[in-house]
């Protein structure tokens, strides 16, 4: 069978789940560029500041919660960060090459790797600046929109649960996984708009950009895998 055809069988024999995850990638596109656009026209401002303010005592703009709890918000962000997402890529790809699926490894380190390099792209193309209005309980650098913490802790994580996800067969496990990695990513973006690092419109096109990013690689992986280029999360070279 030659690649068109292989591709139209794969196409048939999931047509009704293809169709859902280019419908999900279609609106998280379309969210994001009308996302985009309002930040850019400056219709977010005062969504933006009302959730920062909502977050900080009203006379020093000091963050609400005592010095243990900022220390805790300090802790989750990093979860978000170049150095610990690094170090978890770096596992699991390690994991998945003694576990005999190499190719596998090698395509979830290319998804996070493009997944950073669009992160950085988007920064360039719109580059917002970081909210002033608040001061900064941790060092932050580069453009505002997206954010990189939240794009790349959706990129990461949803990947690397996905394949994770799909190599159990009970509901239960799956759905926990998934969750997990949701509530990671979640608290990692709220965690910068309290830390006043970012504005809440640079977390939610984060989300947005990293979900979808993660939704492309893996329908790439599933193809892939139909064509047998990648392993199946139970098969064992």
């Amino acid at each position: 069978m030659n690649p068109v055809s292989k591709a139209l069988s794969w196409l048939g024999a999931h047509e009704l789940g293809l169709l859902a995850s280019l419908f999900v990638v279609a609106a998280g596109i379309w969210a994001f560029a009308a996302l985009a656009s309002e930040v850019q026209e400056g219709e977010t401002t005062g969504f933006d500041k009302r959730i920062m303010f909502s977050m900080r005592h009203p006379g020093d703009l000091s963050p609400l919660g005592s010095s243990a709890f900022q220390e805790a918000a300090r802790d989750v962000t990093a979860l978000g960060g170049v150095t610990v997402l690094g170090l978890v890529t770096f596992t699991a790809v390690v994991f998945l090459i003694l576990d005999g699926k190499s190719h596998m490894a090698y395509f979830a380190a290319a998804s996070v790797i493009g997944g950073m390099i669009l992160s950085v792209l988007l920064k360039d193309v719109f580059d917002r600046p970081r909210p002033e209005i608040v001061p900064h309980l941790v060092y932050a650098s580069s453009s505002s929109f997206p954010s990189g913490h939240s794009m790349m802790s959706s990129v990461t994580y949803l990947t690397l649960a996905a394949l994770l996800a799909r190599s159990h067969e009970r509901k239960r496990v799956k759905a926990f996984i998934l969750l997990m990695a949701a509530l990671v990513m979640g608290l990692v973006g709220v965690t910068r708009v309290y830390l006043g690092v970012h504005w809440p419109t640079d977390v939610l096109a984060g989300w947005m950009a990293g979900s979808v990013w993660a939704m492309l690689c893996s329908l790439v992986a599933r193809w892939l895998q139909s064509r047998h280029t990648l392993e199946r999360e139970a098969e064992h070279t």
